[in-house]
This record gives structure tokens, sequence and C-alpha cells, in this order.
């Protein structure tokens, strides 16, 4: 099977040498997890590494503030903008329609994107375009239908094309929408909490379909470099 490397020390050997080209992998956690960290290693060491081009979709966080971000760690995303390897776009919610993922998606097929972000599925579910303004169930239902669309559509549409999507935890779900944890091909887990010792976030690999993956809990440590995930051992 086709893997993609993440790049990311420590983790790709907990997946089986990388990610099953192709899939979308739900990336959860609270804030300050550092799930965005994870998001821009991923493409950046896909650019630099793999030469495969990348889209980071933001409904958050504008460009230049993701620009900072990476620039903390030495990854220069306006040079790689400039060369064409990587792309960084922010819409914001009022934006976000039925069409949005199509949008996408032709965004990534015209690009010949390999590497997708969308963060986050969070607030794209809080905007999601509905039929039903008045009764909170049908509302419910109709945002669920929507995310089920959306995910579905980004998998199906190029099988080179792989997905990382991002959402914030909530009330004990993966997910705020609750569904994107079903139907996604992978689930990340990035918690924050003390483990006893030097680091107090960890990460575990819910799933990961098509591939075997290690299902330990394991520190994560924001490196200078980057994210660097550690054994427990």
């Amino acid at each position: 099977m086709d893997k993609v490397k993440t790049g990311i020390k420590g983790f790709d050997k907990l997946v089986d040498g990388g990610f099953p080209r192709g899939k979308s992998i739900l990336l959860s956690g609270t804030p300050g997890t550092c799930k965005t960290i994870f998001a821009l290693q991923f493409l950046h060491n896909g650019a630099m590494e793999s030469k495969e081009k990348g889209l980071y979709i933001s409904f958050e966080e504008r460009t230049q503030s993701l620009k900072n971000q990476a620039l903390q760690f030495g990854w220069d995303f306006d040079k790689l903008e400039k060369s064409g390897m990587v792309k960084i776009i922010s819409i914001p919610p009022k934006s976000i329609k039925e069409s949005t993922a199509a949008e996408i998606i032709k965004m990534a097929n015209e690009g010949n994107i390999k590497r997708l972000v969308v963060d986050s599925l969070s607030v794209l579910s809080i905007n999601a375009p509905t039929t039903y303004t008045k009764v909170s169930e049908l509302t419910n239902i109709s945002i669920k239908r929507f995310m089920y669309r959306f995910i579905n559509d980004l998998r199906d549409s190029n099988s080179n094309i792989t997905s990382l999507l991002i959402s914030q935890t909530t009330n004990g779900q993966l997910s705020r929408d609750t569904v994107s944890e079903f139907i996604c091909d992978g689930i990340i887990h990035i918690s924050y909490e003390s483990l006893g010792g030097d680091y107090s976030r960890s990460l575990i690999i819910r799933k990961m379909r098509e591939t075997n993956n290690d299902e330990d809990v394991h520190p994560l440590e924001i490196g200078k470099n980057g994210l660097i995930v550690h054994d427990l051992k």
C-alpha cells in the first residue's frame, strides 16, 4: 500500500510507515493540543521531504496567523507558496455554503494537491447551511447530513489526496458534529493532561483503516523543530 509519511518524529512508525494514501484522517482534541501545528508540519514535511503539494483550508484562523505559527519552527510558508508547493486559504465562516466541499475539491484537483488540511470541522458544523431553522432536532439532523456529505465528497473525489480534518472534542465526543469519527478512515486524538512526567500532551491513534496502528498512549512534545512523539517506555 502507498503510504503518506507525516515526517513527524516518532509518529509514522505508529501507523506502519504513514497514512494510507487517499484516506481522510480526523485529528481531534481540546484547544491548545497542537492540532494546528501537527497539520502545518504534515504539509511542510510533505512539500520539503516528499515533494507533495499541500492545501490548507482554514475556517478559523487567518492566513498570516498560520504562517506566523509555522515560522516558530523555521517553516517558511511564504517561500513554499511562491514555489507553488503549498497554499493556505482562509474562508470566513459566513461564506460556508452547500457548494463549499465541491469548491475545495476543485481547488485540490486543479492544483494537483496531494495533502489537504481542513481546519476545522467544528467551525464548519456550527456554520453549516441548513434547511431547517426553527426546530432544533431537525437542524441537528441537517447538520449531520451536511457533514456526512462534506467528508464523503472529500474522500471520494480523488484517491491521491490524503486529508487531515481537524475538530475539537466536546462532551466526550471526538468531534463537535458527532459523526465525523465514524465517517473518517482514521482518528488521531490529542489530549492535554499531566502524565506525571515531563510532558503534558499525549497522543493516541483511535483507528486507522487499511493499516496496522499502535494503540498505546504516547507523550507529545513541542520541540524547536516541531512535534515529537515519544514512547512511554
